[in-house]
């Protein structure tokens, strides 16, 4: 997932897409909608690539109703339950510890969403001053600090590729409670640092077409480094709560793709809560992206402490990494 990650946002951080496809670039398209269409053409081609493949090469067993399933003493067969209501009933039977699990995991969740959505915004507006709807300069400004943005994307996918062998070692030396506690105060640092250095950006910027177009070096330079620095955090949140979710339902006796299942309501819960609510709470605050990620550092810090005391303690010795993404 990280090196896809890697290609895709390499993609949007390049500017030469009009260039190498001129014949996107048309009277009603210019060279930022050429940009995006050769982008988006790419991953077409991935994406036909990648069903080329599955359709050809992957070998599914075909499904035979009820043969070889398990019987009860009676001679029924013996079914798991299925559909969505299966998921709603398995709220009711949750293996111990679940519901801890699932709260870390949503407020840890309200932490992210708001940089995921907003973070090559940020990097447009409050970093490089520039508006998608302004005068020209501030428009080349803000495709500017978006297409930095996107590097920094890029930075953090390699990172988080790095960190990803690093987590298994790292959970079976401290435990899976204090790797996942930490990355939530590590996003809360970083997201408190998202307003530090945005009115460090300010407090340089003074108003001049230059200033707006080339953002400050340094500046630059911390941003990057923000971005590369989430990648570790990012990495266990991508890993460690699947992997303390299989853990419960193992150590139940089964129904991981249902405890996985309901692990994924408390991922999207979230994800549609700030969706809706972040940008009217920025417009309170006279638009911007600070005001969102402010509250995400307040959820990653509630987070981190209803972790500390409620995450349930998993054996270091019995534990496996398992990564999930995508959502």
């Amino acid at each position: 997932m990280a090196l896809g990650n890697i290609l895709g946002y390499s993609s949007g951080s390049t500017n030469n897409w009009h260039k190498w496809f001129p014949f996107l670039m048309t009277n009603a398209c210019c060279e930022a909608c050429a940009n995006l269409k050769g982008a988006f053409l790419v991953a077409v081609v991935f994406l036909v690539m990648c069903l080329t493949i599955t359709l050809f090469f992957a070998k599914e067993v075909p499904y035979r109703g009820n043969q070889n399933l398990p019987t009860k003493a009676n001679g029924e067969v013996e079914t798991e339950p299925s559909g969505p209501l299966a998921v709603l009933k398995g709220f009711k039977n949750l293996p111990t510890g679940m519901p801890s699990v699932l709260l870390v995991t949503g407020l840890t969740w309200l932490s992210w969403f708001p940089f995921i959505l907003y973070d090559t915004d940020w990097m447009g507006r409050e970093i490089y001053h520039g508006d998608p709807k302004g005068s020209n300069a501030q428009i080349s400004a803000f495709d500017e600090g978006v297409r930095v943005g996107s590097f920094g994307l890029l930075l953090n996918s390699i990172v988080l590729g790095f960190s990803s062998f690093l987590i298994e070692p790292m959970c079976r030396k401290v435990g899976p409670r204090v790797v996942w506690v930490t990355s939530n105060f590590m996003v809360c640092v970083a997201m408190a640092a998202t307003a530090l250095i945005s009115f460090w950006s300010l407090k340089d910027y003074h108003g001049y077409v230059q200033d707006a177009i080339t953002a400050s070096t340094s500046i630059k330079a911390v941003c990057l480094v923000l971005f590369a620095f989430l990648g570790v955090p990012l990495a266990i949140l991508y890993s460690v709560p699947f992997a303390v979710t299989a853990q419960l339902a193992a150590t139940k006796g089964g129904g991981q793709g249902l405890c996985t299942g309901v692990l994924n309501i408390s991922i999207v819960i979230p994800q549609v809560i700030i969706a809706l609510g972040a940008g009217p709470w920025d417009a309170l605050f006279g638009k911007g992206n600070i005001p969102a990620f402010g509250v995400a550092s307040g959820f990653a810090l509630i987070g981190g402490v209803v972790g500390v005391f409620l995450l349930p303690k998993i054996s270091k010795r019995q534990f496996r990494a398992v990564s999930a993404g995508g959502h």
